[in-house]
């Protein structure tokens, strides 16, 4: 009973929270650039629009792909929310994440085939960051399991400050924010060219705004376990590395994917390295 709630909670509250937050983001990024900007509910309003628009498809592949993208996708954060095996979680993202690339790829487009590639190159920059947060919970729980850390009596964040770091670096690729936004173009920042979401349009780009949406909640949800208990600390925690975020996005003009491998392997992998190496003595 109590699996059945965390799921529906998931699958239904988890959008409206992202859809929100999204709203939240151009509203503030408006003010920044002295702005007024949209409502926050326009994120809700775009995606109901795209579902009430004509379907159109390149290949039925298309499809297949970008629900195997949502599906996964809100696996992850099932698991999350759920207590499981934080590796698993980092894997099946992953999962996800070639999904999304593999849609991209399934059409002849070269700028979708671009933008695919550039989501390739993403996946080397943060994957090992990932992987690193996984070894550094098990080195101090002995346990990959979420759930253990929700009962830690005191915060990943006292332990792992350095991976924090890390995971903050990757956080601007997850979110799609400047300098990292190469793939899709994330609010058109700098290119009038969507690459990887490029072939899709009408309600099969509105499932993946949706499945954004979620994945904005998942990656926050890794940021609150640095501080699990008491939850709020974590909820404020990730709300400070959202704002963060966002001032990242606005003063920052996009960057090349070599410089961004540069930064995630040198200062990304090298801050966890020297994390888990200390606390190894």
């Amino acid at each position: 009973m109590r699996e059945l709630v965390i799921i529906l909670l998931v699958l239904l509250g988890a959008p409206l929270l992202g859809g929100f937050l999204t709203g939240a983001d151009r509203v503030i990024t408006a003010r920044m650039q002295g702005r007024v900007g949209p409502p926050v509910l326009q994120p809700f309003y775009d995606f109901f629009k795209l579902l009430g628009k004509e379907r159109f498809l390149i290949n039925q592949r298309q499809v297949f792909w970008v629900i195997g993208y949502l599906v996964l996708v809100i696996t992850s954060l099932v698991m999350l929310c759920m207590g499981r095996d934080l590796l698993i979680i980092v894997f099946v993202m992953a999962f996800a994440a070639i999904c999304f690339v593999l849609g991209g790829f399934s059409t002849r487009s070269p700028y979708s085939h671009i933008g695919s590639h550039r989501e390739l190159l993403q996946m080397l920059a943060y994957e090992p960051v990932l992987i690193l947060l996984a070894i550094g919970v098990f080195m101090q729980n002995k346990s990959f399991l979420v759930k253990d850390i929700w009962t830690r009596p005191e915060p990943l964040l006292f332990s792992l400050p350095l991976v924090f770091i890390a995971v903050l670096i990757i956080l601007t690729i997850k979110m799609r924010k400047s300098p990292f936004d190469l793939s899709t173009c994330h609010h058109a920042h700098q290119e009038i060219i969507q690459g990887i979401t490029i072939e899709y349009s009408g309600p099969y780009l509105a499932i993946i705004e949706l499945t954004h949406w979620y994945e904005l909640v998942l990656v926050l949800g890794l940021v609150v376990l640095f501080w699990a208990q008491p939850i709020w600390m974590g909820l404020i925690l990730a709300a400070i590395a959202f704002f963060i975020e966002l001032v990242i996005d606005n003063i920052c003009a996009r960057m090349t994917w070599s410089w961004m491998l540069k930064v995630t392997w040198t200062a990304g992998i090298l801050l966890c390295v020297l994390n888990l190496g200390a606390n190894l003595f």
